[in-house]
Protein backbone atom coordinates (compact mmCIF):
# COMPACT_ATOMS: atom_id res chain seq x y z
CA UNK A 1 0.00 0.00 0.00
CA UNK A 2 2.86 2.19 1.27
CA UNK A 3 4.61 1.43 -2.71
CA UNK A 4 0.89 2.68 -4.34
CA UNK A 5 0.86 5.56 -2.58
CA UNK A 6 4.42 6.74 -3.36
CA UNK A 7 3.71 5.72 -7.05
CA UNK A 8 0.51 7.93 -6.98
CA UNK A 9 2.28 10.61 -4.82
CA UNK A 10 5.66 10.56 -7.64
CA UNK A 11 3.12 10.66 -10.64
CA UNK A 12 1.52 13.48 -9.17
CA UNK A 13 4.96 15.53 -8.48
CA UNK A 14 5.71 14.80 -11.89
CA UNK A 15 2.52 16.41 -13.49
CA UNK A 16 2.82 19.20 -11.18
CA UNK A 17 6.38 19.62 -12.29
CA UNK A 18 5.47 19.49 -16.16
CA UNK A 19 2.01 22.28 -15.57
CA UNK A 20 4.88 24.56 -14.02
CA UNK A 21 7.60 24.14 -17.08
CA UNK A 22 4.53 24.10 -19.58
CA UNK A 23 3.18 28.01 -17.50
CA UNK A 24 6.96 28.69 -17.06
CA UNK A 25 7.24 28.07 -21.21
CA UNK A 26 3.91 30.24 -21.99
CA UNK A 27 4.88 33.52 -19.45
CA UNK A 28 8.67 32.96 -21.07
CA UNK A 29 7.56 32.58 -24.84
CA UNK A 30 4.65 35.43 -24.16
CA UNK A 31 7.41 38.19 -23.98
CA UNK A 32 8.91 36.91 -27.54
CA UNK A 33 8.10 37.62 -30.89
CA UNK A 34 8.12 34.74 -33.14
CA UNK A 35 9.19 36.55 -36.11
CA UNK A 36 9.18 34.58 -40.14
CA UNK A 37 12.72 36.58 -41.35
CA UNK A 38 10.81 36.30 -45.00
CA UNK A 39 8.00 38.76 -43.14
CA UNK A 40 10.73 41.48 -42.37
CA UNK A 41 12.05 41.32 -46.20
CA UNK A 42 10.42 43.26 -48.64
CA UNK A 43 9.23 41.78 -51.61
CA UNK A 44 9.44 42.86 -54.95
CA UNK A 45 5.92 42.98 -55.70
CA UNK A 46 3.26 45.04 -53.82
CA UNK A 47 0.70 43.20 -51.26
CA UNK A 48 -2.38 45.91 -50.20
CA UNK A 49 -2.99 45.56 -46.79
CA UNK A 50 -6.31 43.89 -46.52
CA UNK A 51 -7.21 46.61 -43.34
CA UNK A 52 -8.00 49.90 -43.74
CA UNK A 53 -9.79 52.48 -41.79
CA UNK A 54 -13.51 53.00 -41.17
CA UNK A 55 -13.17 56.59 -42.51
CA UNK A 56 -14.85 58.34 -46.16
CA UNK A 57 -11.46 60.39 -46.34
CA UNK A 58 -8.58 57.81 -46.45
CA UNK A 59 -5.70 58.09 -49.05
CA UNK A 60 -2.91 54.81 -49.27
CA UNK A 61 0.36 55.25 -48.09
CA UNK A 62 3.35 53.70 -49.43
CA UNK A 63 6.76 53.56 -49.32
CA UNK A 64 8.70 55.96 -51.63
CA UNK A 65 11.34 53.57 -52.44
CA UNK A 66 8.86 50.56 -52.37
CA UNK A 67 7.33 48.31 -55.26
CA UNK A 68 3.78 50.01 -54.47
CA UNK A 69 5.07 53.46 -55.17
CA UNK A 70 4.40 54.27 -58.69
CA UNK A 71 7.31 57.11 -58.19
CA UNK A 72 9.66 54.28 -57.74
CA UNK A 73 10.24 54.09 -61.64
CA UNK A 74 11.40 57.79 -61.83
CA UNK A 75 13.91 57.07 -59.69
CA UNK A 76 16.79 54.88 -61.18
CA UNK A 77 19.13 55.12 -58.64
CA UNK A 78 17.77 54.31 -55.67
CA UNK A 79 19.01 54.95 -52.30
CA UNK A 80 21.06 51.80 -50.47
CA UNK A 81 20.46 51.26 -46.91
CA UNK A 82 23.22 53.26 -46.03
CA UNK A 83 22.35 56.84 -48.22
CA UNK A 84 18.67 56.05 -46.44
CA UNK A 85 20.53 55.82 -42.72
CA UNK A 86 23.00 59.07 -43.86
CA UNK A 87 19.76 60.74 -44.74
CA UNK A 88 17.93 59.94 -41.53
CA UNK A 89 20.80 61.43 -39.44
CA UNK A 90 21.05 64.71 -41.56
CA UNK A 91 17.15 65.11 -40.83
CA UNK A 92 18.21 64.52 -36.67
CA UNK A 93 20.19 66.82 -36.61
CA UNK A 94 18.09 69.39 -37.93
CA UNK A 95 15.48 68.73 -35.70
CA UNK A 96 18.08 69.04 -32.94
CA UNK A 97 19.54 72.34 -34.47
CA UNK A 98 15.95 73.64 -34.98
CA UNK A 99 14.70 72.88 -31.26
CA UNK A 100 17.76 74.29 -29.62
CA UNK A 101 18.28 76.85 -32.13
CA UNK A 102 17.38 80.77 -30.83
CA UNK A 103 15.00 80.72 -33.85
CA UNK A 104 15.21 83.34 -36.80
CA UNK A 105 15.59 82.42 -40.32
CA UNK A 106 17.59 83.11 -43.34
CA UNK A 107 17.01 85.86 -45.85
CA UNK A 108 15.56 85.17 -49.13
CA UNK A 109 16.78 87.48 -51.97
CA UNK A 110 14.20 89.80 -53.85
CA UNK A 111 13.29 88.51 -57.24
CA UNK A 112 10.89 89.13 -60.23
CA UNK A 113 9.15 86.40 -62.30
CA UNK A 114 12.16 84.09 -63.93
CA UNK A 115 14.30 84.87 -61.12
CA UNK A 116 14.98 83.00 -57.65
CA UNK A 117 16.68 83.53 -54.59
CA UNK A 118 19.68 81.28 -53.87
CA UNK A 119 18.60 78.60 -51.10
CA UNK A 120 19.11 79.54 -47.12
CA UNK A 121 17.52 78.67 -43.81
CA UNK A 122 17.27 74.97 -42.64
CA UNK A 123 14.83 72.90 -42.16
CA UNK A 124 14.08 69.26 -41.66
CA UNK A 125 14.33 66.36 -44.21
CA UNK A 126 11.56 64.74 -45.85
CA UNK A 127 10.05 61.78 -45.19
CA UNK A 128 9.32 57.98 -46.60
CA UNK A 129 5.98 58.03 -46.98
CA UNK A 130 3.79 59.40 -49.72
CA UNK A 131 0.02 59.73 -50.59
CA UNK A 132 -1.91 60.91 -53.79
CA UNK A 133 -4.57 64.35 -53.43
CA UNK A 134 -5.59 65.94 -56.00
CA UNK A 135 -4.22 69.98 -56.49
CA UNK A 136 -6.21 72.74 -59.51
CA UNK A 137 -9.51 72.54 -61.21
CA UNK A 138 -9.64 70.39 -63.44
CA UNK A 139 -8.22 67.81 -60.88
CA UNK A 140 -4.61 67.28 -60.81
CA UNK A 141 -3.41 63.59 -58.81
CA UNK A 142 0.26 64.24 -57.05
CA UNK A 143 2.13 62.00 -55.18
CA UNK A 144 3.48 64.25 -52.19
CA UNK A 145 5.55 63.12 -49.17
CA UNK A 146 3.49 63.60 -45.95
CA UNK A 147 5.43 64.15 -42.97
CA UNK A 148 4.57 65.60 -39.75
CA UNK A 149 7.65 67.55 -38.82
CA UNK A 150 6.90 69.96 -41.70
CA UNK A 151 4.31 72.26 -42.31
CA UNK A 152 4.40 73.57 -45.76
CA UNK A 153 2.89 72.17 -48.40
CA UNK A 154 4.32 72.42 -51.43
CA UNK A 155 4.55 70.84 -55.50
CA UNK A 156 6.28 71.59 -58.20
CA UNK A 157 4.94 74.23 -60.74
CA UNK A 158 5.42 75.28 -64.31
CA UNK A 159 7.33 77.06 -65.91
CA UNK A 160 9.97 75.58 -63.50
CA UNK A 161 11.95 79.14 -63.78
CA UNK A 162 14.85 77.89 -62.20
CA UNK A 163 14.81 73.89 -62.04
CA UNK A 164 12.45 70.94 -61.13
CA UNK A 165 13.75 67.53 -60.57
CA UNK A 166 12.08 64.54 -62.44
CA UNK A 167 8.99 63.45 -61.30
CA UNK A 168 5.95 60.79 -61.74
CA UNK A 169 3.30 63.24 -62.81
CA UNK A 170 3.31 65.93 -65.12
CA UNK A 171 4.53 68.63 -62.98
CA UNK A 172 1.56 71.07 -62.30
CA UNK A 173 0.74 73.90 -64.48
CA UNK A 174 -0.85 76.71 -62.78
CA UNK A 175 -1.92 78.88 -65.65
CA UNK A 176 -4.76 75.59 -66.90
CA UNK A 177 -6.49 75.53 -63.52
CA UNK A 178 -9.53 77.94 -62.87
CA UNK A 179 -8.80 78.00 -59.15
CA UNK A 180 -5.64 78.99 -58.71
CA UNK A 181 -4.25 82.93 -57.25
CA UNK A 182 -0.79 83.46 -55.79
CA UNK A 183 -0.50 85.38 -52.65
CA UNK A 184 1.07 89.23 -52.09
CA UNK A 185 2.98 90.11 -49.92
CA UNK A 186 1.19 91.87 -48.22
CA UNK A 187 -1.44 89.31 -47.27
CA UNK A 188 -0.92 88.25 -43.98
CA UNK A 189 -0.56 84.94 -45.00
CA UNK A 190 2.62 85.19 -46.37
CA UNK A 191 4.33 86.54 -42.93
CA UNK A 192 3.77 82.99 -41.28
CA UNK A 193 5.94 81.44 -43.71
CA UNK A 194 8.86 82.57 -41.26
CA UNK A 195 7.79 80.17 -38.21
CA UNK A 196 7.02 77.45 -40.75
CA UNK A 197 9.88 77.08 -43.52
CA UNK A 198 12.91 78.95 -41.25
CA UNK A 199 13.10 81.42 -44.15
CA UNK A 200 11.83 85.15 -43.79
CA UNK A 201 9.57 85.58 -46.91
CA UNK A 202 10.16 88.08 -49.67
CA UNK A 203 8.47 89.50 -53.05
CA UNK A 204 9.10 89.16 -56.82
CA UNK A 205 10.05 92.63 -57.86
CA UNK A 206 7.66 92.92 -60.47
CA UNK A 207 4.47 91.13 -59.31
CA UNK A 208 4.33 91.34 -55.41
CA UNK A 209 3.95 88.06 -55.11
CA UNK A 210 4.73 86.12 -51.81
CA UNK A 211 7.92 83.69 -52.49
CA UNK A 212 8.62 81.22 -49.97
CA UNK A 213 12.04 79.41 -49.75
CA UNK A 214 12.69 76.43 -47.80
CA UNK A 215 15.79 74.06 -47.55
CA UNK A 216 15.92 70.76 -45.33
CA UNK A 217 18.87 69.33 -44.02
CA UNK A 218 19.82 66.90 -46.18
CA UNK A 219 20.38 70.24 -48.96
CA UNK A 220 17.35 69.13 -51.01
CA UNK A 221 14.90 72.83 -51.14
CA UNK A 222 11.85 74.17 -52.92
CA UNK A 223 11.53 77.96 -53.55
CA UNK A 224 8.60 79.66 -55.52
CA UNK A 225 5.43 81.03 -55.24
CA UNK A 226 3.12 81.33 -52.20
CA UNK A 227 -0.18 80.95 -53.62
CA UNK A 228 -4.01 79.61 -53.15
CA UNK A 229 -5.70 76.49 -55.11
CA UNK A 230 -8.17 73.92 -54.21
CA UNK A 231 -6.95 70.19 -52.75
CA UNK A 232 -9.07 67.54 -53.44
CA UNK A 233 -8.98 64.01 -51.11
CA UNK A 234 -10.45 60.86 -52.27
CA UNK A 235 -13.19 60.01 -52.85
CA UNK A 236 -14.76 63.70 -52.62
CA UNK A 237 -12.91 65.47 -50.17
CA UNK A 238 -12.82 69.15 -51.16
CA UNK A 239 -10.67 72.15 -49.71
CA UNK A 240 -11.10 75.52 -51.34
CA UNK A 241 -8.45 77.93 -51.20
CA UNK A 242 -5.79 76.31 -49.72
CA UNK A 243 -2.57 77.67 -49.29
CA UNK A 244 0.68 75.90 -50.27
CA UNK A 245 3.92 76.61 -52.21
CA UNK A 246 4.12 76.72 -56.02
CA UNK A 247 8.04 75.31 -56.38
CA UNK A 248 10.10 76.98 -59.49
CA UNK A 249 13.01 76.09 -58.36
CA UNK A 250 13.34 72.22 -56.54
CA UNK A 251 16.02 70.22 -56.01
CA UNK A 252 16.77 67.10 -53.76
CA UNK A 253 16.11 63.69 -52.31
CA UNK A 254 12.51 63.40 -52.84
CA UNK A 255 11.90 59.64 -54.46
CA UNK A 256 9.81 61.23 -57.81
CA UNK A 257 7.64 62.12 -55.30
CA UNK A 258 5.52 65.93 -56.97
CA UNK A 259 6.19 67.72 -53.59
CA UNK A 260 5.40 67.84 -49.62
CA UNK A 261 2.19 67.32 -47.61
CA UNK A 262 2.98 69.39 -44.43
CA UNK A 263 0.93 67.82 -41.48
CA UNK A 264 2.98 69.36 -38.68
CA UNK A 265 1.34 72.04 -35.83
CA UNK A 266 1.57 75.78 -37.41
CA UNK A 267 -1.20 77.85 -38.59
CA UNK A 268 -0.47 76.97 -42.54
CA UNK A 269 -0.38 73.01 -41.61
CA UNK A 270 -2.84 70.42 -43.87
CA UNK A 271 -4.21 70.24 -40.56
CA UNK A 272 -4.37 74.06 -39.26
CA UNK A 273 -5.91 74.62 -42.62
CA UNK A 274 -8.67 71.89 -42.68
CA UNK A 275 -9.53 72.30 -39.08
CA UNK A 276 -13.51 72.75 -39.48
CA UNK A 277 -13.57 70.46 -42.27
CA UNK A 278 -11.88 67.42 -39.95
CA UNK A 279 -11.38 68.88 -36.43
CA UNK A 280 -7.94 68.78 -36.33
CA UNK A 281 -7.97 64.90 -36.30
CA UNK A 282 -5.74 62.69 -38.53
CA UNK A 283 -4.63 59.06 -38.16
CA UNK A 284 -2.13 56.99 -39.98
CA UNK A 285 -0.89 53.31 -40.29
CA UNK A 286 2.65 52.42 -41.67
CA UNK A 287 3.58 48.83 -43.08
CA UNK A 288 5.44 46.50 -42.03
CA UNK A 289 7.44 46.81 -44.95
CA UNK A 290 8.11 48.48 -48.08
CA UNK A 291 6.23 45.86 -50.55
CA UNK A 292 3.42 46.62 -48.28
CA UNK A 293 0.54 49.69 -48.44
CA UNK A 294 -0.91 51.51 -45.30
CA UNK A 295 -3.47 54.52 -45.06
CA UNK A 296 -3.53 57.92 -43.81
CA UNK A 297 -7.01 59.68 -42.80
CA UNK A 298 -8.56 62.66 -41.70
CA UNK A 299 -11.38 62.98 -39.22
CA UNK A 300 -12.52 61.01 -36.10
CA UNK A 301 -13.62 56.96 -36.08
CA UNK A 302 -10.66 55.62 -34.70
CA UNK A 303 -10.81 51.87 -32.75
CA UNK A 304 -11.41 50.83 -29.99
CA UNK A 305 -8.49 49.97 -28.94
CA UNK A 306 -6.74 53.48 -29.70
CA UNK A 307 -5.23 54.24 -26.28
CA UNK A 308 -4.85 58.27 -25.92
CA UNK A 309 -2.02 59.88 -24.08
CA UNK A 310 -1.02 64.03 -23.84
CA UNK A 311 0.58 65.75 -25.85
CA UNK A 312 3.50 67.33 -24.37
CA UNK A 313 5.27 70.46 -24.91
CA UNK A 314 8.89 71.10 -26.86
CA UNK A 315 10.09 74.44 -25.97
CA UNK A 316 10.34 76.96 -29.83
CA UNK A 317 8.91 73.18 -31.75
CA UNK A 318 5.62 74.38 -32.42
CA UNK A 319 5.37 72.37 -35.31
CA UNK A 320 6.58 69.47 -33.93
CA UNK A 321 3.92 67.07 -31.83
CA UNK A 322 5.98 66.75 -28.39
CA UNK A 323 4.87 63.32 -26.68
CA UNK A 324 6.00 62.01 -22.85
CA UNK A 325 7.80 58.92 -22.44
CA UNK A 326 8.25 57.75 -19.00
CA UNK A 327 9.85 54.05 -19.81
CA UNK A 328 10.60 51.07 -21.76
CA UNK A 329 10.06 47.53 -21.56
CA UNK A 330 12.36 44.61 -22.92
CA UNK A 331 10.97 41.09 -22.74
CA UNK A 332 8.91 42.18 -20.12
CA UNK A 333 11.09 43.69 -17.59
CA UNK A 334 11.16 47.67 -17.09
CA UNK A 335 14.32 48.65 -17.80
CA UNK A 336 16.19 50.78 -14.86
CA UNK A 337 15.98 54.42 -16.57
CA UNK A 338 15.77 57.10 -14.75
CA UNK A 339 12.54 59.23 -15.46
CA UNK A 340 14.88 62.39 -15.58
CA UNK A 341 16.38 61.23 -18.31
CA UNK A 342 13.49 61.47 -20.73
CA UNK A 343 12.19 64.78 -19.32
CA UNK A 344 14.95 66.66 -19.46
CA UNK A 345 15.36 66.16 -23.26
CA UNK A 346 11.93 66.02 -24.16
CA UNK A 347 10.17 63.76 -26.45
CA UNK A 348 8.73 63.91 -30.08
CA UNK A 349 6.41 61.65 -32.58
CA UNK A 350 7.68 61.94 -35.91
CA UNK A 351 6.31 59.98 -39.11
CA UNK A 352 9.52 61.31 -41.37
CA UNK A 353 12.09 60.28 -38.78
CA UNK A 354 13.37 56.51 -39.94
CA UNK A 355 14.85 55.32 -36.35
CA UNK A 356 14.03 56.01 -33.28
CA UNK A 357 16.76 58.17 -31.41
CA UNK A 358 17.16 57.54 -27.90
CA UNK A 359 19.62 59.57 -25.35
CA UNK A 360 22.26 57.44 -24.33
CA UNK A 361 21.19 56.82 -20.76
CA UNK A 362 18.18 55.36 -22.51
CA UNK A 363 19.31 53.44 -25.59
CA UNK A 364 22.24 51.76 -23.28
CA UNK A 365 19.73 49.65 -21.35
CA UNK A 366 17.81 48.92 -24.57
CA UNK A 367 21.12 47.43 -26.50
CA UNK A 368 22.35 45.81 -23.34
CA UNK A 369 19.12 43.96 -22.58
CA UNK A 370 18.37 43.28 -26.26
CA UNK A 371 21.24 42.23 -26.71
CA UNK A 372 21.15 39.62 -23.68
CA UNK A 373 18.47 38.19 -24.93
CA UNK A 374 19.71 37.67 -28.50
CA UNK A 375 22.79 36.24 -27.47
CA UNK A 376 22.13 32.89 -29.24
CA UNK A 377 21.97 34.43 -32.62
CA UNK A 378 25.32 35.43 -34.56
CA UNK A 379 26.47 39.14 -34.06
CA UNK A 380 27.64 40.71 -36.96
CA UNK A 381 29.09 44.28 -37.67
CA UNK A 382 26.72 47.37 -37.47
CA UNK A 383 25.63 49.68 -40.31
CA UNK A 384 25.77 53.35 -40.17
CA UNK A 385 23.76 54.16 -36.72
CA UNK A 386 22.75 51.03 -36.14
CA UNK A 387 25.55 49.12 -34.10
CA UNK A 388 23.47 45.49 -33.01
CA UNK A 389 22.97 43.44 -35.60
CA UNK A 390 22.85 39.98 -35.95
CA UNK A 391 23.27 37.28 -39.09
CA UNK A 392 19.92 35.27 -39.76
CA UNK A 393 20.64 33.92 -42.71
CA UNK A 394 20.55 30.43 -41.50
CA UNK A 395 17.20 30.80 -39.93
CA UNK A 396 13.60 30.69 -40.95
CA UNK A 397 12.41 32.13 -37.95
CA UNK A 398 13.61 33.38 -34.87
CA UNK A 399 13.18 35.50 -31.55
CA UNK A 400 13.18 38.67 -30.79
CA UNK A 401 12.51 40.04 -27.27
CA UNK A 402 8.80 42.36 -27.18
CA UNK A 403 10.02 45.96 -26.70
CA UNK A 404 6.83 48.69 -25.26
CA UNK A 405 6.88 51.81 -24.33
CA UNK A 406 5.57 53.61 -21.53
CA UNK A 407 3.95 56.93 -22.44
CA UNK A 408 2.39 59.29 -19.65
CA UNK A 409 -1.30 58.72 -18.37
CA UNK A 410 -0.03 54.86 -18.22
CA UNK A 411 -0.38 54.34 -21.70
CA UNK A 412 1.50 51.42 -22.67
CA UNK A 413 2.07 50.60 -26.74
CA UNK A 414 3.26 47.09 -27.73
CA UNK A 415 5.98 47.36 -30.71
CA UNK A 416 5.06 45.43 -33.69
CA UNK A 417 8.34 42.69 -34.27
CA UNK A 418 8.75 45.05 -37.48
CA UNK A 419 9.29 48.05 -35.20
CA UNK A 420 11.48 46.34 -33.42
CA UNK A 421 14.47 45.35 -35.89
CA UNK A 422 15.51 46.70 -38.87
CA UNK A 423 16.27 44.39 -41.63
CA UNK A 424 19.03 45.31 -43.76
CA UNK A 425 19.60 41.79 -45.31
CA UNK A 426 19.06 38.21 -43.74
CA UNK A 427 22.28 38.78 -42.82
CA UNK A 428 22.13 41.94 -41.26
CA UNK A 429 19.37 42.07 -38.89
CA UNK A 430 19.58 45.19 -36.50
CA UNK A 431 18.22 46.79 -33.08
CA UNK A 432 16.14 49.47 -34.93
CA UNK A 433 17.14 52.02 -32.39
CA UNK A 434 20.06 54.37 -31.97
CA UNK A 435 21.66 56.92 -29.70
CA UNK A 436 21.99 60.59 -29.67
CA UNK A 437 25.13 62.24 -29.33
CA UNK A 438 24.20 64.51 -26.19
CA UNK A 439 22.07 63.68 -23.66
CA UNK A 440 20.40 66.95 -23.91
CA UNK A 441 19.39 66.14 -27.59
CA UNK A 442 15.36 65.39 -28.37
CA UNK A 443 14.62 61.94 -27.71
CA UNK A 444 12.29 60.94 -31.39
CA UNK A 445 9.89 58.41 -31.93
CA UNK A 446 10.20 57.20 -35.55
CA UNK A 447 8.80 55.60 -37.97
CA UNK A 448 10.29 52.28 -37.78
CA UNK A 449 8.93 51.87 -34.42
CA UNK A 450 5.40 53.04 -35.55
CA UNK A 451 5.04 50.28 -38.44
CA UNK A 452 1.85 48.34 -38.31
CA UNK A 453 0.52 51.04 -34.91
CA UNK A 454 -3.06 53.05 -35.86
CA UNK A 455 -1.81 56.28 -34.59
CA UNK A 456 -4.17 59.09 -33.86
CA UNK A 457 -3.11 63.08 -34.05
CA UNK A 458 -6.04 64.49 -32.14
CA UNK A 459 -4.70 67.85 -32.39
CA UNK A 460 -7.41 69.98 -31.29
CA UNK A 461 -8.02 67.65 -28.34
CA UNK A 462 -4.26 67.70 -27.48
CA UNK A 463 -3.28 63.52 -27.39
CA UNK A 464 -2.16 60.98 -29.57
CA UNK A 465 -3.12 57.60 -29.44
CA UNK A 466 -1.95 54.02 -30.45
CA UNK A 467 -3.63 50.83 -31.49
CA UNK A 468 -2.67 47.74 -32.67
CA UNK A 469 -2.40 46.26 -35.64
CA UNK A 470 -3.78 49.05 -37.99
CA UNK A 471 -2.30 47.31 -41.37
CA UNK A 472 -0.58 44.58 -42.13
Amino acid sequence: MATQNSSLLFGSVLLVLFFLCSLEDTFGTAQYHNVQLSSLLPSSTCSPSTKGPNKKTSLKVVHKHGPCSQTKQEEPNAPTHIDILLQDQSRVNSIHSRLSSTGGGGDVKKLDSTTLPAKSGSSIGSGNYIVVVGLGTPRNDLSLIFDTGSDLTWTQCEPCARSCYKQKEPILDPSKSTTYSNITCTNSLCSRLSSATGNTPKCAATTSTCIYGIQYGDSSFSIGYVAKETLTLPPNGVVPNYLFGCGQDNQGLFGGAAGLLGLGRNAISFVQQTALKYNKIFSYCLPATASSTGYLSFGGGASNSVKYTSFSDISQGSSFYGIEIVGITVGGNKLSIPSSVFSSSGSIIDSGTVITRLTPGAYGPLRTAFRRAMSKYPAVSGLSILDTCYDLSGYKSFEIPKISFLFGGGVSVDLASSGIVYAVSAKQVCLGFAANEDAGDVTIFGNVQQKTLEIVYDVGGGRVGFGSAGCH
